[in-house]
């Protein structure tokens, strides 16, 4: 929806966001329909295999040695070698404990000033007990073999796999992340098992937080593009001459027209004069007193409950007005919208599908319908479908702006990541035809500004963001927009904080804006400022899901802290 900051789509190519958070170069291009992060040159992956095999050659040296004392005049680290070499012929026979046996001889034969010699075979010991599941063995010797040589990317990654089965997620994730820095992000392996990581550490503490936290009002910007998303929706119409509040009319001579005191002709009063706060409570007078307006209030109460994050007290409001048989089918349709949307935003797309085909069969002339499911479509890279539904949406509401430059953002997002050069001009042709036959439609700009970052034409791209600042001057997401560009664009550090600094001034509630703050901070090597940056943006997150995911940043950023006092490693900075 317009309002919101851009969304992940649930595949496709980029980095994960925690990476972003981490590596340099990263946040390079966002759109209000969608966030596509990259590295300005990616460098090649390498898919590297199951890292279990013991270090060391299998063959002797000077000889066959043996645990049984052969081995004549040899040195001890010579023998302790020989003890090694034995131990792999065991390990790669698949006989682990005499494997370990090995290895044990070898550690007790090696000299204690040999460190690098130790710490192989303290590693090669922990790769026995792994095939055993000892995972309390394997992080003991690990953490002899990095306390030996403390960049030990196979030591370090064979511990951080053991405290994952020992749910140890934070010692893990250290680990984990030493390892990506070591690696320069460049093995598949490891940065897989630091998103999985991330990812659970982000839910585990988003769940928690999320139940127990104060719902918050999102800024007045926020809440009126929200409702300017919907076109087909009862109550986000302005009060109609009929509806108006008791005291307004009897100024106007009309009060015979209303004889009741409605909770909801209030809040829809309230909304009016954005005075958001009171909507609830008047809402709910409504509802108790079960007035005429029943419907329409639970469906206000429910949108406002999602807007504040409360998707809890959300739900048994639209299930009602879902249920209403006698409701106005155009209530029941929103509801199904709004209820689809919650259920996407909880990562459950199959119940989300089936709300938005419901409303679709009850409501086949909604265009909201085909425009948001089009939007879903998107999320879940079903181009195809979300274009037929924006060209349905189109062709009940012709003048819906909104639809035609997310119809072209999908066509374009199809076109750039099936490189199909042919196409993405088309798409960038459409831009330009959206632009100019709706000059004041900002997302329309925004969304070409998008394309022409990728396409490198950052002058233009800039042009585009001016002309969504001048239509909507207090919209703090197109700030943030225009600051990541002149990162991007002219490396300028400062401009790109300023603007993201206006951002926050305009909407301290702009999520987003710290978000990004954060992920800069981080590449800049203010890992204080940037957990802060990050704390900020999580108590103002709308959604379980998107808590969590700035739990993974923030994560990312303290385990960075971690790695840095302990190992002395840190990603370059800008």
């Amino acid at each position: 929806m317009a309002a919101s900051k851009p969304v992940e789509p649930q595949s496709g190519g980029g980095l994960p966001r925690w990476q972003l958070a981490l590596l340099l170069g990263a946040p390079v291009a966002l759109g209000l329909g969608a966030a596509y992060l990259w590295q300005r040159s990616r460098a090649k992956e390498k898919r590297a295999g199951e890292r279990k095999t013991p270090e060391g050659s299998a063959s002797p040296v000077q000889g066959q040695l043996c645990l049984d004392g052969c081995g004549g005049d040899l040195s001890p680290l010579d023998r302790a070698q020989g003890a090694k070499n034995k131990g792999n012929k065991y390990f790669k026979a698949g006989k682990y404990e005499q494997a370990i046996q090995c290895y044990t001889e070898a550690i007790s034969l090696c000299p204690k000033e040999q460190k690098s010699d130790l710490s192989t075979f303290y590693q090669n010991r922990a790769a026995a007990y792994e095939q055993q599941a000892k995972w309390t063995e394997v992080v003991q010797d690990c953490s002899q073999a990095v306390e030996m040589n403390p960049r030990y990317v196979k030591a370090l990654f064979r511990r951080a796999k053991a405290l994952e089965k020992l749910d140890k997620k934070k010692e893990c994730l250290e680990d984990v992340t030493a390892v990506c820095i070591l690696e320069a992000f460049q093995n598949q392996q490891s940065m897989l098992l630091a998103d999985k990581v991330l990812k659970q550490l982000g839910k585990e503490k988003a769940k928690e937080k999320y139940k127990n936290r104060e719902p918050l009002m999102p800024s007045p910007q926020f809440i009126k593009s929200y409702f300017s998303s919907f076109t087909d929706d009862i109550i986000s119409q302005p009060l109609q001459k009929g509806e108006k509040k008791d005291e307004d009319k009897d100024k106007e001579g009309e009060a015979a027209e209303v004889t009741e005191s409605s909770g909801y002709l209030k809040a829809k009063q309230y909304m009016e004069e954005e005075n958001y706060d009171k909507i609830i409570s008047e809402c709910t007078k409504e509802i108790e007193s079960k007035g005429r307006h029943t419907a329409e209030a639970l469906l206000l109460r429910a949108t406002f409950y999602l807007l504040i994050g409360n998707a809890t007290a959300a739900q048994p409001d639209l299930d009602k007005v879902i249920n209403m048989q006698d409701a106005n089918v155009k209530l029941r349709a929103n509801a199904l919208i709004k209820r689809g949307s919650m259920y996407m935003q909880q990562q459950q797309p199959q119940l989300s599908t089936q709300d938005f085909n419901m409303a679709a069969e009850i409501d086949p002339r909604n265009a909201d319908v085909y425009h948001h499911r089009g939007q879903l479509k998107i999320l879940l890279d079903q181009v195809e479908e979300a274009v037929a539904d924006f060209d349905e949406c189109i062709l009940l509401r012709p003048d819906s702006a909104l639809a035609q430059a997310q119809k072209c953002f999908a066509l374009y997002r199809q076109a750039y990541t099936g490189n199909n050069p042919s196409q993405v001009q088309t798409a960038m042709d459409g831009f330009e035809d959206v632009i100019r036959r709706f000059p004041k439609c900002a997302e329309g700009y925004a969304l070409y500004a998008q394309a022409l970052t990728d396409q490198q034409q950052f002058g233009k791209a800039d042009e585009m963001y001016d002309k969504c600042i001048e239509l909507e001057p207090d919209n703090a997401t197109t700030y943030v927009h225009k600051g990541l560009l002149q990162l991007q664009w002219k490396q300028d550090l400062d401009m790109g904080l300023d603007l993201i600094s206006k951002a926050i001034e305009i909407d301290n509630k702009c999520d987003f804006a710290y978000e990004t703050m954060g992920t800069i901070e981080v590449q800049r090597g203010n890992l204080d400022k940037a957990i802060d940056m990050f704390n900020k943006a999580i108590n103002l997150a709308k959604s379980e899901m998107e808590m969590a995911h700035l739990y993974s940043l923030c994560d990312a950023a303290y385990a960075q802290t971690e790695v840095a006092r302990k190992y002395g490693l840190k990603p370059p900075t800008l």
